[in-house]
């Protein structure tokens, strides 16, 4: 088992991920499906609400803190080298950073942007709805697998 600040870090770090892993899955399976069942302009306009309440404090300090906490995890891990839970450490590290935040950086936020500049009861808000709730919760999917992942890599260097 590992000890000390690592057993800190490994604990704090599988319950970011899976928090943040929670986050994802249930935008995956309950909201997205919801907005998905509206009308388009409907839908368009409150998944730009969301997008806008998600920019608030309560979600952003989980958010790029659960990064920060991974990307401190990885530094350490990788610094020190402790004598058990590092290829876990920093793996639990990698997924999250990449598979979460990477991924929200790369394919959910440019998406959120887009839809964010178009008004939604206009025909080209509509044309782009289908593809939007399509793409954005395929990636989704990504973010939710890779925190749920990481929680449980991070668990398993605690063991």
């Amino acid at each position: 088992m590992i000890e000390g600040p690592y057993l800190v870090l490994g604990v704090l770090g599988a319950l970011a991920t899976g928090l943040m892993a929670g986050v994802f899955y249930a935008f995956s399976v309950l909201v997205m499906r919801g907005l998905g069942a509206l009308p388009p302009a409907q839908g368009v306009a409150a998944m730009k609400a969301i997008n806008t309440s998600a920019l608030t404090p309560a979600f952003m300090v989980v958010f790029l803190g659960t990064g920060a906490l991974c990307a401190v995890i990885a530094v350490v891990t990788f610094v020190l080298w402790p004598e058990k839970g590092t290829v876990e450490l920093l793996l639990g590290s990698g997924l999250y950073l990449v598979g979460a935040f990477g991924v929200t950086v790369a394919a959910n936020v440019p998406r959120n942007d887009t839809l964010m500049k178009l008004e939604a009861g206009t025909s080209e808000a509509v044309r782009y709805w289908p593809t939007y709730v399509r793409e954005w919760t395929m990636w989704n999917h990504i973010r939710a697998v890779a925190s749920m992942a990481a929680a449980v890599t991070y668990a398993l260097a605690l063991v």
